[in-house]
């Protein structure tokens, strides 16, 4: 991929894109953009969920390779983690014929060996949010029950493993650490590495953070769900990749955590996470192009899914769900 791009004026961009694009990038707090790739494409698009968080910008690696790039908390970051419009971003990706997402999160580390400027692989998760966010596609009327044992995909979670190194990866901002990439196997002797989803916007207590360790969890954020269920009923292959800032509250030992440090700590995970995705989208190309498979597992998963006995289907639901899967379900 480029190390570059030449500047272009997105507002000018073409409006509509017509290959199908397999990879797509979600951008967390402090990655708004892939500077690393040209982009070509800048498209609104309307589901039935409503618009995604912005619009979405379609790039092209230096051999052609298409990757959407989506904003998670909007052009400005201007809504709140329980205000993402997770349903649009899903359903418009999928739309586009996205079979695999990377998604990019800021989180606080809750274990030691975790440090601010590192990056965390999850495996797992815990779910701490209120409820209040919707979290399914399906409703009252079409009930369908996705399988949620491995909440990220574990070919995709591979290759990200073997393309990155886990150490000498990473650039080094100051002479105090070498940020590391925590997988599951470098980091913890084949044991999980779980994120945390907590509701926010307010950070946790130290009681709860404390809590949160008992729990085995690696780091916390408020991002990963429903992101990562809506994928799943999607059919669509998503890895979220952690971006440490801070150590939560539960390090007592540690200076309280200040906006100055945390900003120096996004700006330094935004240059890697940037050096991260060029990398990825790299692999994730050269996956696609030699048929590793990413996704298909996934594929046809929901179509068998569903309770409701097709007399009971409101044909809305069927127009809707169309969106998602055209010909699973035929509409009366």
């Amino acid at each position: 991929m480029s190390a570059h791009r030449d500047k272009v004026d997105v507002k000018s961009l073409p409006h509509e894109f017509k290959e199908p694009v397999q990879l797509a990038i979600i951008g967390g707090t402090g990655l708004y953009d892939l500077p690393n790739l040209h982009p070509v494409a800048r498209l609104t698009v309307s589901t039935p969920w409503g618009f995604p968080s912005g619009p979405i910008t379609i790039a092209r690696t230096e051999d052609g390779f298409p990757v959407a790039f989506l904003p998670r908390h909007g052009l400005h970051h201007d809504l709140l983690p329980t205000d993402v419009p997770s349903r649009a971003n899903i359903a418009a990706l999928k739309s586009l014929g996205v079979k695999a997402i990377i998604a990019f999160s800021a989180v606080g580390s809750l274990q030691p060996e975790i440090r601010p400027r590192d990056f965390v692989l999850p495996t797992q998760i815990i779910d701490r949010t209120k409820g209040i966010r919707p979290s399914t596609f399906f409703e009252k009327g079409f009930v369908a029950h996705a399988m949620f044992g491995e909440p990220f995909d574990l070919k995709l979670n591979k290759l990200i493993s073997e393309a990155v190194p886990s150490s000498g990866f990473l650039e080094q901002f100051d002479s105090k650490y070498v940020p590391q990439l925590h997988t599951k196997h470098t980091t913890n002797g084949g044991e999980d590495l779980t994120v945390v989803c907590m509701e926010g916007p307010a950070f946790s207590t130290r009681a709860e953070s404390k809590l949160y360790r008992t729990w085995g969890g690696s780091v916390i954020n408020m991002s990963v769900l429903p992101e990562a269920k809506l994928a799943r009923e999607a059919e669509i292959a998503y890895q979220m990749i952690c971006m440490s800032t801070d150590y939560d509250s539960w390090n007592e030992s540690e200076e309280p955590v200040t906006v100055e440090t945390v900003v120096g700590n996004l700006k330094a995970n935004s240059a890697n996470a940037c050096k991260l995705a060029a990398t990825l989208v790299d692999a994730v190309a050269h996956a696609f192009e030699t048929g590793v498979g990413i996704g298909d597992d996934l594929s046809g998963s929901m179509k068998f899914a569903v309770s409701t006995s097709p007399d009971g289907v409101k044909k809305e639901l069927l127009e809707k769900m169309h969106f998602l899967f055209p010909g699973y379900w035929p509409l009366h």
